[in-house]
Parts: C-alpha cells; sequence; structure tokens
C-alpha cells in the first residue's frame, strides 16, 4: 500500500506581525522582533508539533512608514543559527535576496547554516521588489523585474554548483598517511556568466542533506516559472480556494514542463487562521485582530507591492484609482492581482485596503471547523500544506495545542517526525553531486577499458 499523503506545516515567525498595530494587543511583546526568547518559543511550539519549518522572512529597505517588524528586527541567517541550537528536528527556513548578493557569500551562509543544524536548512529565494534597497548597496537602479529573474536563475545555479564543490566523501581525514582530502574530489566551478563570475570551490562541504531545500514565492510569469523550474516549496497568498485550486494546478503543469516530478513540488499557501474554543471565543478573537488594522495602517499597507506608493492621495470611498502599470516593477504578481480583484468586484480604496489587512473568515473557527477548512483544501487540491501566520499573540499556540491534534487525529498530519533533515521530513531525495556522477563515469569506463 501507498503512504498516505500527509499535511507540511511551517510556521512563519514574524516578531511583532505582518501589520502595523499587532504589536499593539494587550499581551504581545512590543520587543518580540529583537527578542530571541520570542523567537526561541516560537520555534520550540512549532517543533513540538511537528511542524516541518519555521520561516524567517526579509527585505532590506525600510522608510519611515514601514511596519513596526520591519523598522527593528533580526537578520535571518542570524537568528536561525541561533535557533538550531535550541532545537532538533524542525526546519530553518531564511529569505535571502539574490538581486543584492553574491553567490559565494549565499552559498556559504547556508551551507553552514545546514552543519550547524545537521541538515535542516533551506533557502527561500526573493529578487527583492522594493526599488529604496538600491540605495543600501551603492547600486545606480533597482534591476527591472525580468532582469531580476534571470539574475536569480544564474545566482541559484551557481550557488547549488559550489554546494557540490567537495564530493560526499573527500575528506579522508587519514591521520597515519597525511591525507586530509582525498586528491580529484575537490572541484572549481569555474562559472563565467551574464552576471557572476565565480571560480570556487566552496570553502565548506556539503551537508547530510546534500544541499539545503530551496523555496520561493512566485506569482507574475516569471515568477511561476522559475519557481516551477528551481523550487522545492513554494509559498503563495491565496484569496480563496479556487484561487489556490488554480495556482496549484499551474505549478504542478509548470513543473511537469520542466522535466520534474510533480509531486515532489510542495504548494504551500499562507493562512492566518483564528482559532477559539467554542463560537463566542472564536469571535472575540476575530475582533481582536480586527481591532488591530486602522484604515490609515491598511492604507500603507497597501502600496508596499506596489514599491511604497502612498495611497493616502486617493479619496478612500471612491472607486480604487487607476494605476497603470505601477507595480510593474515591484511585486509584479501581486499588485497585479490587487488591481484585477479591484476591477472585478468594483471595490473603492477603502474596501480594497481593508480585504488586505483584515483576516479573512477562511480558517477561522473552532479547531474543527479550522481542521475542516485545511482539510477541503488539502484534499481539494489547493495545497500541499499551509505557512501558518499568527495574528494574535498566542497565534500559534492556539493552533499547535487544538487544531493539530484534530489533524493528527485525522492521518492527515505527522504524529512523529519521518526524519533528521528538512529532506527527510519534506520527503525529498538527496540530490546527488554532480561530480560523483561524473567520477563514477569515469571510474566504470576506466574498467571497461581494463
Amino acid at each position: 500500500m501507498s503512504k498516505q499523503r500527509q499535511l507540511k506545516l511551517g510556521a512563519m515567525v514574524h516578531g511583532v506581525g505582518h501589520g502595523w498595530g499587532e504589536w499593539r494587543h494587550p499581551r504581545a511583546l512590543a520587543n518580540a522582533s529583537v527578542n530571541f526568547d520570542f523567537y526561541r518559543q516560537q520555534a520550540q511550539l512549532a517543533e513540538a508539533a511537528k511542524f516541518d519549518f519555521v520561516f524567517i522572512a526579509d527585505s532590506l529597505h525600510i522608510h519611515e512608514k514601514s511596519s513596526p517588524h520591519y523598522l527593528n528586527r533580526f537578520e535571518p541567517l542570524t537568528i536561525l543559527s541561533a535557533l538550531a541550537a535550541s532545537t532538533r528536528h524542525i526546519g530553518l527556513v531564511a529569505t535571502v535576496t539574490v538581486s543584492y548578493t553574491e553567490p559565494f557569500q549565499v552559498a556559504r551562509q547556508f551551507a553552514s547554516l545546514d552543519h550547524i543544524s545537521d541538515g535542516r536548512a533551506g533557502w527561500n529565494v526573493v529578487t527583492s521588489w522594493l526599488s529604496g534597497t538600491a540605495d543600501n548597496f551603492g547600486k545606480a537602479e533597482h534591476p527591472p523585474h525580468a532582469v531580476r529573474y534571470r539574475i536569480a536563475k544564474e545566482h541559484v545555479a551557481v550557488v547549488q554548483g559550489l554546494w557540490d564543490s567537495w564530493e560526499d566523501d573527500a575528506f579522508a581525514y587519514d591521520k597515519h598517511s597525511g591525507e586530509f582530502f582525498t586528491p580529484g574530489k575537490l572541484h572549481a566551478l569555474e562559472h563565467q556568466g551574464e552576471f557572476f563570475s565565480v571560480k570556487g570551490p566552496l570553502n565548506i562541504a556539503r551537508s547530510r542533506q546534500g544541499q539545503p531545500v530551496i523555496f520561493q514565492a512566485g506569482t507574475s510569469e516569471d515568477g511561476r516559472n522559475f519557481a516551477a523550474e528551481n523550487a522545492d516549496a513554494i509559498f503563495v497568498n491565496a484569496e480563496g480556494f479556487d484561487q489556490a485550486r488554480a495556482y496549484y494546478q499551474d505549478l504542478k503543469r509548470r513543473a511537469s514542463g520542466f522535466g520534474r516530478d510533480p509531486q515532489l513540488l510542495s504548494i504551500l499557501p499562507g493562512i492566518r487562521p483564528i482559532v477559539g474554543r467554542d463560537a463566542a471565543e472564536v469571535e472575540d478573537r476575530y475582533q481582536q485582530a480586527v481591532a488591530l488594522v486602522s484604515i490609515e495602517d491598511a492604507i500603507v499597507a497597501l502600496g508596499r507591492p506596489f514599491n511604497d506608493h502612498d495611497f493616502s492621495q486617493y479619496p478612500l470611498d471612491a472607486p480604487f484609482p487607476e494605476l497603470g502599470d505601477l507595480g510593474a516593477n515591484s511585486q509584479k504578481g501581486g499588485s497585479e492581482r490587487i488591481k484585477q480583484l479591484a476591477r472585478d468586484e468594483g471595490l473603492s480604496l477603502r474596501e480594497v485596503a481593508l480585504r488586505f489587512s483584515r483576516p479573512r473568515r477562511d480558517f477561522v473557527g473552532t479547531p474543527e471547523q479550522v481542521a475542516d477548512a485545511i482539510q477541503t483544501w488539502f484534499e481539494g487540491g489547493a495545497a500541499d500544506g499551509f505557512i501558518i501566520n499568527s495574528l494574535l499573540p498566542d497565534g500559534l499556540q492556539y493552533f499547535t495545542e487544538r487544531v493539530v491534534p484534530v489533524l493528527q487525529q485525522r492521518g492527515l498530519f505527522r504524529d512523529e517526525y519521518s526524519g533528521q533533515t528538512l529532506r527527510d521530513n519534506l520527503g525529498l531525495p538527496v540530490p546527488v553531486n554532480r561530480y560523483a556522477t561524473a567520477s563514477q563515469a569515469s571510474e566504470t569506463q576506466s574498467e571497461a577499458v581494463a
């Protein structure tokens, strides 16, 4: 009998939250985004519930109207390296941009995290959509959208090439002979490309999972193709079940078109569940979350996928403004989705802003009701799992202690970790070292000639 398909779950640990008002909740830690104890507690909650991974998002540009979490927060690889020592099984996924880093640097950092965590690292590949980032890195201009994805394709290929610098059995550690490593099992990449020139080799070996897992979130045409060709797992923000299922089918089809097994690609919508023990507590907790979103903050938040466009200049209750190509060179997929929704439903600016800032009711309810919604999406071909975003200070605790047991009782989620590495738990094979394959072929050929 084939093994029953099970959910994959990740927890986004986002300090004081995505929005502008979540830090004001009476029970919120106002300094959560730079509070190690908070991150450790969240990671350990997720690990106790057998989550696949925790995820730390990032960006490299702020201004005075940025959300509180963006203004003052940990750098992802630093905090995940610390969390590696406080956890044993859960995956550790960090956002790092390709547009403002060098492949050698990224390869070395993630390989180090992979060793520190004993094979639990994952890289969320982003191209950076905020044009102000260029000012922080001495760049004359922010690369155009299509160029950023060309950079991404080359950057990831170089990083993965560097991760294979050492064959898995390269280090002999033979004290008697004095051979530290086996000659011929160290390889320089010698890459010369459109954007990068990298000789290599990398000065750290592969970990027990071979290479860190690749995550991505692509919604534009370029983004979808990049994700389908390169990612092991894909994040998506879906407006509802039908949109999520359409995206799921599209990405699986594209993955097949790139010669990949679509079953090995996990599509993971981000959701913001609000859980209560009964209907009264559900409504109370939902209203707590709604109260944290002011229209002023919602208008500022709406500008983010449009490169922080100032929407306060438009009348709140007039139809959503015509924006032309605004957003095409920032968060292209997300901005297009907002414009399309406003057109299709004839929404005002106020309605659009609140729609994208306030919690949806899809995953709001008692533990059984939230589990029902998760099961519907999972079994209905809209998701392979979910990224859990917490709106309330105790949101992750409520989910792990109340919803996860229901999912486990239904056989939809694991009771114990199935392996030691992130690849083990996501059901991904260890990638074969490209040079080991060549060496084995060469040895086979030599034996045949002899």
